[in-house]
């Protein structure tokens, strides 16, 4: 059982409001403490890792929680820096996007993704998907700690 003494720092890279606001209400609800910090394309992501600019406070993430439809910069393109950097590599990151297509899943895992989600379209199904994100990462997995 994973026992964080301090909140778990998640990253949102997701370009919808929409779902930004899900997964803010979801995890809201949940009974982990954590901080989701959210990132709007690729090129903010990783000025974020890299703590870059406006990011150079920001907290090292204990997971990320990446889309790959992103402007500027697409999620594989992020995904391939962050398994690049040996500072980096660790942080699990978690493909949540709404491509089904088998090539985005091939080049996910291919890239090192710790997982891949699709979106579901249902609200409550999303509700569901985002609460056992957090149950699985945030009670059942260890994390490393940098």
């Amino acid at each position: 059982m994973n026992e964080f003494i301090r909140p778990i720092e998640v990253l949102l890279v997701e370009d919808n409001p929409g779902d930004v606001r899900l997964t803010q209400e979801a995890l809201k609800e949940g009974r982990i403490i954590n901080h989701l910090n959210v990132v709007r394309d690729g090129v903010e992501a990783t000025d974020y890792l890299w703590r870059r600019g406006k990011f150079q406070d920001a907290p090292r993430p204990d997971l990320i929680l990446l889309d790959l439809n992103l402007p500027r910069k697409n999620g594989s393109e992020v995904l391939q820096e962050i398994k690049s950097d040996p500072n980096l590599r660790r942080i699990p990151v978690m493909i949540l996007t709404t491509s089904k297509a088998e090539q985005d899943l091939q080049q996910a895992y291919d890239l090192h993704a710790n997982c891949y989600i699709a979106k579901p379209v249902d609200l409550d199904q999303f509700l569901n998907v985002v609460r056992s994100i957090e149950h699985f990462w945030f009670k059942i997995v260890t994390l490393p700690v940098d």
